[in-house]
């Protein structure tokens, strides 16, 4: 299936401001069952833009605007292909839990068992678990993650405005109802409170009507990915309690939200700014390639090729009497 994703942000200042210094991750990953087919960033006003890949593996965009502006614009444009990932199997071997050993895990898989900013132990977070029987975790490894999906799903009621970017989980935890980043990270403290190495997703989810999804299809998604030794990394969407499939388009990872924000920055000047974003995410059709613009359509006839081979030797007899 592709995707073309069209994501723009715009900030507006009260006041003209001197310089702003921008980082972004916008740019879809290109790894296991998704291909990176197309993406290009547009920054009004234009400036020049640079580009590195962080010990995650994100790609970053960088810039600097240094004339006086009143608003910045970032568009990105992305086609991307994604195909279904393999099947999983209903449940995982029990065994599946001892396999969390130095043998199995990396440096990588450490660093995501470990709290994180916003996906850490609290009081609050262990009160919930144990409200909702998932402090510990049943069964094998995946039917744990599943139940533990279903949990977080059926515990909160989807509501933008109670939550901000940076709020803490018990913040959510509190009123029950919060967005796509607290349930992310709620899934990912409680997993690693097990001792599975998780980690934040962002990107985005194409919404079609049967599916029903309680995430808005005008902005960014987020869900998790928890490391099954048999697997690899499965992705759990517990805004929609659905396993992260062909309709999830990743961008970047993390230890979670503060590792891959879309866009991260500042500016100089005396005034207050104003965030806007806007997100589509449409099927698209197959990008063409540029070899498929040089495929010959019509072959030249055998007679057509002895005219223009009897013409150039023609050329080259001329050429030899003129430089005798």
């Amino acid at each position: 299936m592709f995707y073309s994703v069209r994501h723009i942000t715009r900030f507006r200042y009260s006041n003209p401001v001197r310089e702003s210094v921008m980082e972004l991750r916008m740019q879809p990953r290109s790894e296991w069952h998704q291909a990176l087919r197309n993406f290009q960033i547009a920054t009004t006003p234009r400036t020049q833009l640079y580009a590195y890949t962080d010990h995650f593996g994100n790609a970053v965009y960088h810039f600097n605007v240094l004339r006086e502006h009143a608003e910045l614009r970032l568009e990105a444009q992305s086609v991307i292909e994604v195909n279904l990932p393999p099947p999983l199997p209903p449940t995982a071997d029990p065994l599946e839990w001892q396999r969390y050993n130095p043998f199995n895990l990396t440096a990588e898989h450490c660093d995501l068992i470990g709290p994180s900013a916003f996906a850490r132990a609290s009081p609050e977070l262990a009160q919930f678990a144990a409200a909702h029987g998932i402090e510990k975790p049943e069964g094998d490894t995946l039917s744990a993650l599943k139940r533990l999906n279903s949990a977080i799903y059926g515990a909160f009621d989807y509501e933008l405005g109670v939550t901000q970017v940076h709020s803490p989980i018990e913040q959510a935890l509190a009123a029950k109802r919060g967005v796509c980043q607290d349930f992310a990270h709620i899934m990912i403290a409680i997993a690693r409170s097990w001792g599975m190495p998780a980690r934040y997703v962002s990107g985005y989810l194409y919404h079609r009507r049967q599916d029903r999804d309680r995430s808005g299809d005008d902005a960014t998604h987020a869900w998790m990915e928890a490391f099954l030794p048999s697997f690899g990394w499965v992705g759990f969407d517990p805004t929609n309690n659905i396993l992260a499939g062909e309709r999830h388009i990743r961008v970047a990872v993390g230890r979670d939200y503060a590792d891959v924000p879309p866009t991260r920055g500042t500016f100089k000047g005396d005034a207050e700014s104003e965030l806007g974003v806007a997100v589509t995410v449409e099927p698209a059709s197959a990008p063409v390639r540029h070899e498929e613009f040089l495929r010959v359509a019509r072959p030249m006839s055998a007679s057509m090729e002895r005219a223009q081979s009897a013409e150039r030797l023609h050329q080259q007899q001329q050429q030899q009497q003129q430089q005798q």
